[in-house]
């Protein structure tokens, strides 16, 4: 093993991969920081470029740019309210409070040191535990998935600061738009209004994008927000005060990076269902909730480094077993077997200084996203000094290039600017947009997972809590559900009678 150990090493610190690592980084922070483009496309642009490198540098560029991307989208949420990547979604409102508290170095220092710390975390777990928590992973079927599902929209409603009511409905929105198109388990078209472009279904990205960038910009040409100078010149050392937060926040660190490392295992899942299961559980199980939505950097903490850990998570299964943890993953698999490192158990047999040699390649992105995340924010925190006329038409701009990349089709620009009109009506009257979201991310799944479950039980219910893991997980769901109710009642009647 030690020889093994150190070819890797040798493998990993040749300068011809540490070339590829830094460029590959700089790339990642670039793709990240644009809204609209995603890891899944950083991966996939890097892809014709592996084809003529050796393994390890193909795999290097790969991890390395995933990781700095999902980092780097915490940027443009915390400074513009527009998430760069879809897994900074779910705190984008509560970093761009703090920044309009005058707290942006702080947003900004978590979202980078926390994601550092979970992506290490979900390493640690990945080169100790690789091949047990793999075996459990498979244990999962439709019924465990489906009880996932059900419990990151549970948390849905304790996303952000408005009325559980208002939230349940932004939800059921995002539910409904879900079930658009032709991609579910019956094929049946549905609400796509006789729009050809609506039987795929509704995009992700273009909707995000409209729905959190689309509407700043008309709320700005509504009220005409005054620019955050002086919020952007508070913007000093972002690593001030961070080991306070480390102290202070310790378990929602632990719980969001075992958490994210959990989901990433499970096939399908991804960083952005780690984001926003870890910030709804964090603000559940926090000691100040009512601070969530305000400008509170302890989802930040918990959510940064959840989807960083989860990355590391669904390599898990993508190494022993080959079956990729998400989209990102899956491509990564293509390159292995393009590079002659079929993953399965042998792989650790006959190759196992490239395996070594993938750990030490996640241990060092995560350890230079550290200096290279400074030097970008501190470039990036010159973009709010611009006026603001010239800045969000040019925000604009990118927003209708990212959405068009997306699918190469103007009806991807149209979906952004009609989503981004209907967030800016929903913000105003008080509805929040984070449940919409989580319900399209969500949605779909769920009901997979529920019409396969139903199937294999022949129509039998009882099969969704009689197997350890799902009846395990159907309890958690349960209490997270009516936990405020049982603490309602216990303040009200229990503490009343003492």
């Amino acid at each position: 093993m030690l020889h093994a150990y150190a070819q890797a090493f040798a493998l990993v610190f040749d300068p011809y991969v540490l070339t590829v690592i830094f460029a590959s980084a700089l790339f990642g922070l670039f793709v990240g920081c644009i809204p609209g483009l995603t890891a899944t496309m950083a991966t996939a642009l890097l892809v014709p470029i592996t084809f003529f490198m050796p393994p390890v540098p193909a795999i290097a560029a790969i991890v390395t740019a995933t990781a700095m991307a999902i980092f780097a989208g915490d940027i443009p949420g915390a400074l513009l309210r527009i998430p760069g990547t879809p897994a900074s979604a779910a705190y984008t409102d509560e970093a761009y409070a703090m920044t309009k508290k005058g707290q942006a170095e702080v947003a900004l220092g978590a979202g980078l040191v926390f994601s550092a710390i979970g992506g290490l975390f979900g390493t640690v777990v990945m080169i100790t535990s690789a091949p047990a928590l793999a075996e459990i992973a498979l244990k999962f079927s439709d019924y465990e998935y489906f009880w996932m599902v059900v419990l990151g929209l549970a948390g849905a409603v304790f996303i952000g600061n408005a009325s559980i009511l208002k939230a349940s409905m932004s939800l059921l929105l995002g539910l409904l738009v879900a079930c658009i198109g032709l991609d579910n388990p019956a094929g049946f078209p549905r609400f796509d209004l006789g729009i050809t472009e609506l039987k795929g279904g509704v995009s992700l990205i273009p909707m995000m994008v409209g729905m959190f960038a689309v509407s700043e910009i008309l709320r700005f040409v509504v009220h005409m927000d005054p620019p955050l100078t002086l919020a952007t010149e508070k913007i000093g050392n972002i690593f001030k005060g961070m080991w306070g937060l480390l102290v202070k926040y310790k378990w929602p660190l632990v719980r969001g990076s075992a958490l994210g490392t959990v989901v990433g295992i499970q096939p399908g899942s991804g960083a952005d269902m780690a984001a926003w299961m870890s910030y709804a559980m964090s603000k559940k199980f926090s000691k100040e909730p009512e601070k969530f939505g305000t400008g509170h950097v302890e989802g930040i903490v918990e959510s940064g480094a959840a989807n960083n850990s989860s990355l590391a998570g669904a390599w898990i299964p993508a190494l022993v077993f080959g079956i990729p943890g998400d989209s990102i993953t899956a491509i990564a698999i293509g390159v292995l077997y393009l590079k002659g490192l079929n993953p399965g158990p042998t792989l650790f047999i006959n190759n196992p200084q490239n395996i070594y040699a993938i750990f030490l390649v996640f241990i060092l992105a995560n350890l230079i996203m550290l200096p290279l995340g400074w030097l970008t924010i501190k470039a990036a925190k010159n973009v709010l000094r611009l006026p603001r006329n010239i800045l969000m038409p040019t925000i604009l701009l990118f927003c209708i290039v990212g959405s068009f990349a997306i699918n190469n089709t103007v009806f991807g620009v149209l979906l952004t600017l009609v989503f981004g009109l209907l967030a800016f009506v929903l913000e105003e009257n008080g509805f929040p947009v984070a449940p919409a979201i989580l319900g399209v991310v969500l949605g779909q799944m769920m009901e997979e997972n529920f019409i396969k479950s139903m199937i294999k039980s022949d129509g039998d219910v009882t099969a969704f809590v009689t197997r350890p893991i799902a009846g395990f997980l159907a309890v958690s769901t349960f209490i997270i559900l009516f936990w405020p109710v049982g603490a309602w009642l216990y303040r009200r009647y229990f503490r009343a009678a003492t």
